[in-house]
């Protein structure tokens, strides 16, 4: 007797707690490397999306980065003077409208992701040695489409929670 593969049910199932399983290893990687650099939880996300916007060539300001976290623009302010007095990050003016000041990812920024993530990286590309580039390929596809579809569904919540 042959064994059957799994339904696509029980596969869509297997990704979603496969999903679910990297959510939480990527909690806890984020929060050891906040407690290493003495940042506050708030700090950290701050620090994530300075830097993923930073690197799409779309630096945030500070309201931007208040609106995308949620909070308001003094706590904001808050977490952004503890990020450019630990040297994480800088402000700049902004090239296009010298009025407006952005948020940068600060070289002693870089210099700690770098060392503290790089193994990541690496970790990354061992686990992923065996793969085909066409296997690569589709579990791209699978990331990015899951991606989506977990940012808007975050996006519906942020529309049924009232504002306080």
């Amino acid at each position: 007797m042959s064994e059957q593969p799994p339904s696509r049910a029980a596969l869509v199932t297997a990704i979603s707690e496969q999903v679910r399983s990297l959510g939480l290893a990527s909690q806890h990687i984020g929060h050891s490397f906040a407690v290493g650099e003495g940042l506050h939880p708030t700090d950290f996300r701050a620090l994530s999306l300075i830097y993923e916007h930073e690197r799409a060539g779309t630096p945030l300001t500070a309201r931007a980065l208040a609106q995308a976290l949620d909070l308001s623009p003094g706590a904001v302010t808050y977490a952004v003077d503890r990020l450019a007095a630990s040297g994480h990050v800088w402000r700049d003016r902004d090239a296009d409208d010298g009025r407006r000041v952005v948020l940068r990812f600060a070289p002693h920024g870089r210099d700690v992701a770098a060392g503290f993530f790089g193994p990541l990286g690496l970790a990354h590309s061992r686990a992923l040695e065996g793969y085909s580039d066409a296997e690569l390929e589709t579990g791209l596809r699978v990331l990015r489409d899951v991606a989506t579809a977990l940012a808007g569904f975050g996006r519906s919540l942020d529309r049924e929670t009232p504002s306080s």
